[in-house]
């Protein structure tokens, strides 16, 4: 078996797409014949310090000198150029998406962490990225050639069809880390203009910013609705399950997404979408299958989501054409081997030079 090292910041087993992502890697790469190490890294990325850029270099210095680095992306494009170079390894990306086009960050960090980005990307030997868009969007805003990068979507697991709340209260699901890109505040601002409307909300993920949290309970309770919205925070996948089971409608409100791995669960669930048109999430749900509107646009969104509750047959249409558009989505193995590959074919290609 070839050796892979994948370095990943923080802690692995947080519920959110980017983690889920790399643990079905760490898991499903010795099927394909490359051994996958996990290798922990400082959980500050992308805002190391200089200690934990110290650390990461005594991390990488400390691997077998024949394994290939794979890289999160939360840790490598915030890494300085100087660092990759010292690593004195052939290093492969993976991008879930660029580090600037994160919502809640000042222009000036913006700016600094996309030169940091198209620095590090230009010395990536590859770049595996997890949807079209976001290979679109490195060659045409970071330089990287087509050439040097390969899409591997997200997998999703095969699960029974949604059985629905069936009451008379609609169940609505969100489901995403609490962040200013998930746009919540934007749903909550929709559902605001919907209290004639009889339906309950429950948002699961991870409180990666307080700030964000408390921002979005205040505006919970101003708006009226602690008796409508439930804030989880985050669950185990048993619950998650259960949760998809029994919900009614799937709402995402993100202004960005690089793929929007919890669309691909709702669609193989059969559930009907209200979703954002933002980053590739428009690109993950086709046409019939959910309700799209632009990102930021909670007038947009209110409307849509006041269709879905008070026409039942459109519930019934979207989530037939969701669950047959998820029967379609690739496996994790199916991700697995499209990584394993474009690992396998990187190592030859280094063999051969």
């Amino acid at each position: 078996m070839h050796d892979v090292a994948f370095l990943i910041p923080g802690d692995l087993t947080l519920p959110t797409g980017g983690y889920a992502y790399d643990r079905a890697v760490i898991r499903l790469l010795p099927s394909q014949g490359l051994n996958a190490m996990h290798v922990a890294l400082p959980g500050a990325f992308p805002n190391a310090s200089d200690a934990d850029l110290a650390d990461c270099l005594a991390i990488v210095q400390s691997l077998p000198p024949g394994c290939t680095l794979l890289i999160d992306g939360l840790a490598y494009g915030a890494m300085p150029a100087e660092l990759i170079r010292a690593f004195n390894r052939p290093v492969v990306a993976l991008c879930h998406h660029p580090l600037a086009l994160e919502n809640g960050i000042s222009a000036d960090r913006a700016q600094a962490l996309h030169l940091s980005e198209a620095a590090a990307l230009h010395l990536a030997s590859h770049v595996i990225v997890t949807s079209p868009l976001t290979g679109k969007i490195l060659q045409g805003d970071f330089s990287v050639p087509a050439g040097k990068i390969t899409v591997a979507e997200p997998g999703t697991a095969r699960k029974p069809r949604a059985t629905g709340s069936n009451a008379a209260q609609l169940e609505l699901l969100a489901i995403g880390s609490i962040v200013p890109r998930k746009g919540y505040g934007v749903l909550i601002e929709a559902l605001a203009g919907l209290k004639k409307r009889n339906w309950r909300l429950k948002i699961v993920g991870a409180a990666r910013s307080l700030d964000t949290v408390n921002t979005l309970q205040t505006q919970i309770t101003q708006e009226g609705l602690g008796d409508r919205v439930q804030l989880l925070g985050a669950v185990r996948d048993k619950e998650i399950d259960e949760l998809y089971d029994k919900a009614d409608v799937f709402v995402m409100a993100s202004l960005f997404e690089g793929y929007g791995m919890v669309l691909g669960e709702a669609m193989q669930r059969g559930l009907p979408i209200v979703t954002t048109t933002g980053g590739a999430a428009n690109e993950t749900v086709p046409e019939g299958a959910g309700l799209k509107v632009p990102p930021g646009d909670p007038d947009a969104l209110r409307a849509a989501l006041e269709r879905v509750m008070a026409d039942p047959a459109l519930r019934a249409t979207l989530g037939e054409a969701a669950y047959h558009a998820g029967q379609t989505l690739p496996t994790w193995d199916d991700t697995a081997r499209i990584i394993a590959g474009s690992l396998a074919q990187f190592s030859l290609s280094r063999k051969a030079s």
